[in-house]
């Protein structure tokens, strides 16, 4: 009967290796599709390994607690001939003996063009991508190589389907994918643009969250109209959350390995729309200078991101950002906290609500605007996260304060 190896899988596009902790298998066990065979520990959780067919454990070439690289044989399953063939596997030779990468064991068997091909056929009709297709999961060092070459990330073939053994992406399916490109309209993305796609796709490595609070901003629009120069809402934003966070500067910590790097001052960012992109302001010590204070400055750094001119002082090293995603008429948003930092804080446009009044007994019209709290959850839990959100509203709520 056919072997059929039982591979090591890309758990997250982070994810370099696994450590195996317990086998939920033994050898001469029968299996069927999706049975776990194994619990691996990654960096992030613990997961399983599960068999990618029917067939009988052949054999484990595995030790517990020691760690395998993402696409190394774990061990083989005696499995049919017709599963073999669906798994374009039936002419793979190998060798048992546990130590053969993915890379090694199936690259000479659906590395050639003339190799026989495995189609991969939606199973949902009307996608864009077939749905059993995981996309760029394991690449080779070659496709690696490759990659760097044109500047490619994992991310840019989240799309691509594979045509290679176990539905792997095979260097033939890369070259096919750039040529196909070449078809399109093509137009090149701005330095901006791709520093952002870069820093977003760091970020996204991360397990982010969001919760949010509808706060009433009567008493903000009332406190802007007696100030003159009148601050913008993102300031009583980025005022009350430098306030929340010299309180308790914990929430806005970095994980650094098993510390957390505590902020020695707070700086806190405001998000600008540019051309093509988005420029990040820091206000320093933003905690230390009350709001009148900090108009003309913010204004002038407006001013200076509009213009791309910001200066080396006003850029980088802040602990959190702000931004008004609100200007765009947008309620509610999911904001992305930049990779140097844990939080990002989100304020949406403010509408008409009815909202109950205890006192006369009745509904009356305030202005409400939701605000949203992203967060990287390996730092902060909801608690901790929806607690700073609440002193923020209660700060937002007091303007006179700030």
């Amino acid at each position: 009967m056919p072997s059929i190896p039982i591979i090591m899988p890309q758990f997250g596009e982070s994810i370099a290796e696994a450590t195996v902790v317990n086998l939920l298998v033994k050898v001469g066990d029968q299996v069927r599709t999706d049975q776990d065979l194994m619990e691996v520990e990654t960096s992030k959780a613990t997961m399983n390994v599960a068999s990618p067919c029917p067939g009988r454990v052949e054999n484990l070439s595995i030790k517990l607690h020691e760690s395998y690289p993402v696409g190394a044989v774990l061990g083989y399953l005696d499995a049919s001939a017709e599963d073999a063939a669906r798994l374009g596997l039936d002419n793979l030779n190998h060798e048992k003996n546990g130590q053969e990468s993915l890379a090694e064991g199936v690259q000479d068997f659906k590395g050639r063009e003339d190799g026989p091909k495995r189609t991969v056929e939606p199973t949902v009709r009307g996608l864009p991508v077939p749905a059993n297709a995981t996309g760029a999961s394991y690449m080779s060092p070659r496709m690696k190589a490759r990659m760097i070459e044109l500047g490619l990330h994992a991310a840019d073939l989240a799309g691509l389907p594979g045509s290679g053994a176990a539905g792997r992406v095979t260097i033939q399916d890369f070259e096919k994918f750039i040529a196909n490109l070449e078809r399109h309209r093509l137009s090149q993305a701005s330095t901006m643009r791709v520093a952002v796609a870069d820093a977003m796709r760091r970020s996204w490595t991360r397990p982010l969250a969001t919760v949010a609070l509808p706060v009433c901003f009567d008493p903000l629009l009332k406190h802007r109209k007696t100030c003159d120069p009148k601050p913008g809402p993102a300031l009583y934003a980025l005022r009350s959350l430098a306030i929340a966070l010299s309180e308790n500067s914990a929430p806005a910590g970095r994980l650094i390995g098993n510390k957390i790097v505590h902020p020695s001052t707070i700086d806190v960012g405001f998000a600008v729309e540019v051309p093509d992109g988005v420029l990040v302001p820091v206000v320093r010590n933003a905690d230390e200078h009350p709001l009148q204070e900090l108009v003309q400055r913010y204004n002038e750094l407006i001013e200076l991101a509009h213009q791309r001119k910001l200066p080396a002082d006003a850029t980088g090293g802040s602990i959190a950002t702000v931004t008004n995603f609100g200007t765009f008429g947008l309620t509610w948003a999911t904001p992305i906290p930049l990779p140097e930092q844990t939080l990002v804080l989100g304020m949406g446009a403010a509408r008409r609500v009815p909202q109950w009044d205890e006192a006369k007994g009745q509904f009356v019209p305030v202005m409400e605007a939701n605000v949203t709290l992203s967060f990287d959850h390996r730092v902060l839990d909801g608690g901790a996260a929806g607690r700073l959100l609440d002193r923020v509203a209660q700060l937002l709520a007091q303007p006179d304060a700030l």
